[in-house]
């Protein structure tokens, strides 16, 4: 792309035009600003603007010579800045337009009053230059030089004209007419490539650096970020008690919808904080929140290539290699039924099996697992198309010849809850419509156990069930998987609100800290609820989280090496809050466990590719605030191997 840029902007200026020093020049030519009679010395006058690229500016007259030198229109028109100008916004996808077409014709023709040259204020092309810094990064392209807002642009205190104040004013009279089922947060509801999603969630987590940031989990089996937005009162670190959830989308890369949603999710969440939407502040400030919109960038270039009136049923839904991502993780439901019956076998934290690691493990996949296994998440929603239902785990059937079988888990009643939540909130999805995707949920108002459904091994839900405190539900969000842009905004109307409100959910249950004695925080403690046969742990810092329906509660925290504490809570209904609940361990000696030999521990599930054979796939390197991921070249693994060290030039190519 670099070397591209750099051809264009040669060419660019080497199409230049000089003006001879000595030429007459038509009255009308003149007139037209094409030339110029006038000699050196001559003092500078008003004249029309008539700029073909710029006419559409906020004021009438410019003058010449402008700030660049360029004596005439002519020569203005002529010169690189001018044809850049004209082109930049393709080889941005869009982005930032019409903002730095505006900036760069109050440069070319700046405004003029009574003989004078009012140059743009610096203030706009410094926060026009933050606001698309990524823009210019996606393409790697540096900020065009004619725009340095040190050199060509004006203070405030000595006078100057912001460039963009009439967009601005129009944007905000556009903004207070839209009617209250319109959203306040002005969004375009189309469909963004893989770059313009990339540019535009950096754009917006720079829009809201006090509550957002972008990071990357990983990279696609063609090289794709996994890019993830995170928005938190203090993003980029766990809060004490603060619970941690995550939007994961676009799984199947044909199943689009999703993705969008996410994308318009993570705008509408930046500009409704800043715009003081109490609601959305306080999701923001009191939940980490983390949003994946792609997690199979592969699959959608595929299928968007096809576009929505040609794509299939099944183009793009794989990753690169040809993996369905939604079968791609370790069976641990398996092995689940293979134990369920022994009274000490625990199920949460259900280490990986070894054998795992020797077949096929798709890229995207390995990111994902590190991902939910490096953070406390407690709940999560994974994002599909195809039918309109929510599915909960389990989705493996507990008995292996039966396609459709009724296979809860011991947190049924949460999990249907949690489903509950979403169908409840969306605009259509739990009433009693027979038309839609041939009815096939509507006796269930729109909720259903995933292996009554259907069954298959391998999924993420149970994965996430089994491996982590985390519990998902797979939400399908409608009969067509890409659908026109036409229904991307009625479709963002229908689900805004189920989004939010599972946001919201996860301020459901009881929610503490598990100390020792000396106040220190104790990592790991388990945390079980009678009657239910599934734990959750404490994260690093000795806080935990446990989704809990109302009712009445036996609880019991212990850890190894400690004591066990149990306590009695009530959860009333209207409790719209989880519920404070601390535990306080003393020391015990630690005592040979027969059952630490027999049955799975932590130490065991800290076992994550043992053989190192996915390592190759990494993590992301930490640049410009660890978002972005340096590949290493092809030649790299050659040179690495043998020893030898690669010339000087070849280095000087990465």
């Amino acid at each position: 792309m670099r070397l591209g840029l750099s051809v264009l902007l040669l060419s660019l200026t080497r199409s230049c035009w000089c003006v001879p020093q000595q030429q007459t020049c038509h009255p009308g030519d003149e007139f037209l600003g094409r030339c110029s009679n006038s000699v050196a010395g001559d003092k500078p006058t008003c004249t029309e603007l008539n700029l073909g690229y710029c006419n559409d500016m906020e004021y009438s007259s410019t003058i010449f010579p402008n700030i660049l030198g360029h004596q005439s229109r002519l020569d203005a028109e002529s010169g690189a800045e001018y044809l850049l100008l004209s082109v930049i916004h393709g080889l941005l996808n869009g982005e930032c337009s019409p903002e730095i077409r505006l900036l760069g014709c109050s440069v070319l023709a700046s405004p003029c009053k009574d003989g004078k040259m009012i140059k743009p204020c610096r203030s706009t092309c410094d926060a026009l230059r933050k606001d698309c810094a990524h823009a210019f990064e996606s393409i790697d392209m540096a900020w065009p030089y004619f725009l340095d807002c040190d050199r060509f642009f004006a203070s405030d205190q000595e006078g100057c004209v912001d460039p963009l104040a009439g967009l601005k004013a129009r944007q905000e009279l556009e903004m207070s007419s839209h009617s209250h089922d319109e959203p306040s947060t002005i969004i375009q509801f189309i469909y963004t490539s893989n770059t313009q999603m990339y540019s535009l969630l950096k754009r917006t987590a720079a829009k809201c650096s006090q509550i957002s940031h972008v990071y990357s989990i990983g990279r696609s089996t063609e090289g794709r970020d996994l890019l993830v937005i995170e928005f938190s009162k203090n993003p980029g670190q766990h809060e004490l008690l603060e619970p941690e959830i995550k939007l994961v989308a676009n799984m199947h890369g044909n199943e689009v919808l999703g993705r969008q949603l996410l994308v318009y999710m993570a705008q509408y969440l930046c500009s409704e904080y800043l715009l003081g939407n109490q609601r959305i502040q306080t999701i923001i400030n009191t939940t980490r929140i983390h949003i994946l919109a792609s997690m199979n960038p592969d699959g959608y270039e595929l299928a968007a290539s096809e576009g929505h009136l040609l794509n299939g049923w099944t183009n793009g839904r794989t990753n690169a290699q040809n993996l369905d991502l939604n079968r791609n993780f370790p069976d641990l439901t398996s092995v689940f039924y293979r134990n369920r019956r022994s009274r000490h076998y625990r199920i949460d934290h259900i280490p990986i099996p070894d054998a795992y690691w020797f077949g096929k493990v798709a890229p995207e996949t390995y990111a994902v697992m590190k991902w939910i296994r490096s953070l406390p998440f407690v709940q999560s929603a994974s994002l599909h198309g195809g039918d309109m239902v929510i599915s909960y785990p389990f989705d493996f059937s507990r008995h292996p010849q039966e396609e459709r079988m009724f296979s809860p888990t011991p947190d049924e009643q949460v999990l249907k809850q949690l489903a509950r939540t979403y169908a409840d909130a969306h605009e259509t999805m739990s009433n009693n419509d027979t038309e839609r995707c041939g009815a096939n949920f509507y006796r269930t108002r729109g909720i259903i156990n995933g292996a009554l459904w259907y069954s298959f091994a391998g999924g993420m839900s149970d994965f996430n069930y089994l491996h982590t405190n985390c519990l998902e539900i797979t939400v399908e969000l409608g009969c067509d998987k890409f659908p026109s842009e036409a229904e991307l905004y009625p479709e963002w109307k229908r689900n805004k609100e189920a989004l939010l409100s599972f946001m919201e959910s996860v301020h459901r249950g009881i929610k503490g800290v598990v100390t020792d004695l000396d106040g220190n925080r104790i990592k790991g403690a388990t945390i079980s609820v009678r009657g239910i046969k599934k734990d959750v742990t404490t994260a690093e810092d000795g806080d935990y989280w446990r989704l809990l329906n109302p009712g009445t509660h036996i609880l019991t925290a212990t850890a190894k090496g400690y004591s066990r504490v149990s306590k009695r809570v009530y959860l009333p209904h209207n409790l719209n809050k989880a519920g404070r609940v601390d535990f306080l361990l003393e020391k015990v000696p630690i005592e040979p466990d027969i059952d630490d030999h027999l049955f799975p521990t932590v130490d065991t599930w800290e076992r994550f590719d043992p053989y190192n054979q996915f390592e190759h796939f990494g993590e992301p390197d930490a640049r410009e605030g660890g978002i972005e991921r340096q590949e290493k070249p092809w030649w790299w693994n050659y040179f690495s191997q043998s020893g030898i060290s690669p010339p000087n030039w070849l280095l000087r190519s990465v």
